[in-house]
């Protein structure tokens, strides 16, 4: 038989500089295993190694959302089927081993044995682009935060002659003082060094604000040019969007169904029944960025919105307790979320299976 007439499956297991790939045949077989440099030429390379084997039908992948982000998006420019493949339990691990080509070898296996089906991000669109913004948005907002903290510190140990003139301010109006501020004196005391110290600081906190603020402008279009639909639902803002929109991809057709999405969202309820006790609880599970834009939408909706105040008073009049109300409109608001995504279709092919 020649190597045109075996199907073969891929597993690849990735890493910094090198990617190890292995090749497996349709009844599980370990035909070969190299590595390849995380480089163009590697890319390449790589792909023709797998194709010498026989036809490529899918190939499994750790970490297509890390250090095989370019792999994957060579590959599936190619016409190669990428399958996202979870790390495998500890058990799988005592039992095995590890090494690296035995996790590719593991990579390949799970896709043939369908315990891999998972359809990765493609990450080369507009929503990739808004992700890239949110990363330097999020660590602004954090260091920000971390310099009012520090901010405040500084005041409550400061000496009365700075803490008393700085008390009562709002965090406005603290920031704005603070910056046109000429400290001047010794250094070498305390009152001179921590209002050197706190104007600084207060500089630093509006250089974040204005870098945030440009990051927002930067933002908004995008998300808006994306997902306009999603943008007009009631209770939906531009950060709760583009984190929706984020945690679906660039193709959110990867998620089957709306029940996929709330659990992608860890918004679908799990059963919590005992005896004579029938409800469900709160998932813990999924993406938790993504939960929390679901329960800021929520919040907002039960304070403005008509349809959702009287949805809460309902359940309320039924028996139901908040938290509970909570997780039914998260859930809701998953469906009707799904439903506003840019979806497009996208078409799958069916994997022999291993005898």
């Amino acid at each position: 038989m020649t190597a045109d007439e075996i199907a073969v499956i891929g597993g690849v297991d990735t890493h910094t500089d090198f990617h190890q790939a292995a090749v497996v045949d349709s009844i599980g077989r370990h035909l070969a295993t190299e590595a390849f440099e995380t480089t163009p030429d590697g890319y390449r390379r790589l792909l023709d190694w797998l194709r010498s084997h026989g036809e490529v039908l899918a190939l499994g992948m750790e970490g297509t959302g890390a250090y095989g982000a370019e792999l994957a998006r060579f590959l599936t420019a190619n016409g190669i089927t990428v399958v996202e493949v979870d790390r495998p339990d500890r058990k799988a691990r005592r039992t095995n081993g590890k090494s690296d080509p035995v996790d590719a070898y593991a990579a390949a296996t799970a896709v043939l044995s369908g315990r891999a089906r998972g359809t990765p991000k493609s990450r080369d669109g507009i929503v990739e682009a808004i992700r890239v913004l949110r990363v330097t948005r999020k660590s602004a907002i954090k260091a920000r935060t971390q310099t009012i903290n520090q901010i405040r510190t500084l005041i409550v140990t400061a000496p009365s002659e700075v803490r008393d003139k700085l008390r009562g301010l709002s965090a406005r109006e603290l920031i704005d003082t603070l910056a046109r501020s000429r400290p001047t004196g010794d250094l070498g005391g305390p009152t001179c060094a921590v209002r050197t110290a706190l104007r600084r600081l207060a500089r630093r906190y509006q250089m974040l604000d204005e870098e945030i603020k440009d990051a927002d402008k930067e933002i908004g279009p995008l998300v808006t040019q994306a997902a306009p639909r999603l943008v007009a639902l009631p209770g939906v803002g531009p950060e709760t969007a583009d984190q929706l929109l984020t945690s679906a991809g660039d193709n959110p057709d990867r998620l089957r169904s709306e029940a996929a999405f709330a659990h992608l969202c860890g918004a679908a309820p799990v059963p919590a029944s005992a005896g004579r006790t029938n409800r469900h609880r709160l998932n813990r599970g999924g993406d938790r960025a993504a939960n929390n834009a679901l329960h800021t939408i929520v919040l907002v909706r039960m304070k403005y919105d008509q349809r959702t105040r009287e949805y809460v008073a309902r359940r309320t009049a039924e028996g139901m307790v908040k938290k509970d109300i909570k997780r039914c409109l998260k859930r809701f608001v998953a469906r009707e979320i799904y439903r506003h995504l840019p979806h497009m279709i996208h078409t799958t092919r069916t994997l022999p299976q291993a005898t």
